[in-house]
């Protein structure tokens, strides 16, 4: 006995249940076990969504201030010549833009209230071709004219600093002036023509920007001290980055937007692949408890196992048999799982509201979180590895219980039949 066989009669165990108490307790039990694995699947590819529905919001939100890739000078200074960088960076098919930069720490102040920040210095004719905010800011952005000394700065640097649109923010400047006093602070008034939002914090509270003339005065260097470039594809940043560094030596220090951002990326990445790990675990424990199915099946079925080998059947036919009942149960869990958690992941912009007007209550009060919303963006990266391993530990599930049918003893079995 082989061929169709096994599968016929693990399909028909399968969906056995029915005529008796103990068939009955068997079929809730292998129903539960499906169902746990149904869940867990689910619970995974929508939890993983969300974190790159998350992940994807930050990010956005922050590269709308930074470039892609950034290309500085590796002895701190100006670049000879930022256009020929920018022409040698291009020849990457992968870069689409280049802009010219200046970056220091400072102080600003105000008053008596003084912030850390982080200036820029930028070209606005050439930010937009790298920055969505510069992009989106344009009108803002031009009022950065060489010689002005105007400033644009986050909104909530703006507010620390009390200051408002017209009002006076001085820099003072990192290093200093000898003279005959001493060493005196270098300082220079700007006046403030603007604020911008990004909704990430850490550049909306210490970033701000000046005129890339201004800032090369400003911190003494004679032009631009780096190159930022935008990419087709942002996720090839890092990739893009090392290849640049490799091609244009060790005149240059090229960064990308992961290394710039190093401990938000790599806190996401070890977060996501560790809730992958806690909730795969969860997929398990329910892939398992096919064990216990399938025993109790092999249990009751005793007498019709040893039937079979009485008819010819092999103990690795009879293996075959709940190790397609097993499995049968692992693969309608699995596609359950996937269809389920696809449905919520899809819409949770529509099931979440829902469940917040329910209860009277919101998941993300815009006044404390910079996303008010729950996003999610469902990806076949995540997908696919949750179904195979789905599958996969529930193949394994089955292996042992079937051994132990396939060991069954057709005399011992039938002997109080």
């Amino acid at each position: 006995m082989n061929g169709p066989f096994e599968w016929q009669i693990g399909w028909r165990y399968t969906r056995a249940g029915r005529g008796g108490r103990r068939n009955g307790f068997i079929s809730f039990i292998s129903a539960i076990s499906v169902l746990g694995i149904a869940l867990g699947v689910a619970a995974l590819i929508i939890v993983l969504s969300v974190m790159n529905g998350f992940q994807k919001e930050v990010r956005d939100r922050m590269l709308s201030v930074v470039a892609h890739v950034e290309v500085m000078d590796s002895a701190g200074g100006a670049l000879p010549d930022w256009k020929a960088t920018a022409a040698k960076a291009a020849e990457d098919p992968r870069v689409i833009g280049a802009a010219p930069f200046v970056v220091a720490q400072a102080l600003l102040g105000r008053g008596d209230d003084l912030r850390g920040a982080v200036v820029r210095g930028i070209d606005p004719a050439e930010e937009g071709k790298v920055t969505d905010l510069a992009r989106d800011s344009a009108p803002l952005l031009a009022q950065l004219k060489p010689g002005e000394w105007n400033i644009v700065v986050g909104s909530e640097l703006a507010r620390l600093l009390g200051a408002g649109i017209g009002d006076k923010i001085t820099i003072v400047a990192p290093g200093g002036q000898t003279t005959p006093a001493g060493v005196v602070p270098r300082l220079r008034q700007f006046t403030l023509v603007g604020t911008f939002s990004a909704g990430h914090y850490e550049y909306d509270s210490a970033l701000a920007l000046i005129h890339v003339d201004d800032a090369a005065r400003l911190f003494r260097v004679e032009g631009p001290t780096g190159v930022q470039l935008r990419l087709s594809n942002v996720m090839d940043a890092r990739l893009a980055g090392t290849e640049l560094q490799n091609r244009m030596g060790a005149d240059v220090f090229v960064r990308d937007w992961t290394r710039i951002n190093r401990n938000w990326y790599d806190a996401v990445q070890i977060e996501k692949r560790l809730m992958g790990i806690i909730l795969t675990l969860i997929v398990a424990v329910a892939a398992f408890n096919l064990v216990s199915t399938l025993v109790m099946t092999v249990t009751d079925k005793r007498a019709d196992i040893a039937i079979l080998r009485t008819l010819g059947a092999s103990p690795r036919s009879i293996m075959g048999i709940f190790m397609v009942q097993g499995a049968t149960a692992g693969i309608i869990g699995t596609l359950a799982g996937c269809a389920l958690g696809l449905l919520v992941a899809f819409n949770v912009d529509v099931i979440v509201p829902a469940i917040e007007r329910a209860l009277g209550m919101a998941f993300l009060p815009g006044s404390i979180y910079l996303i008010s919303r729950m996003p999610s963006e469902p990806m076949a990266s995540d997908i696919v590895p949750v179904i195979v391993t789905s599958l996969v530990l529930a193949f394994v599930a089955t292996i042992y219980p079937s051994w132990r049918a396939s060991r069954v003893n057709p005399a011992e079995a039938l002997r109080y039949e």
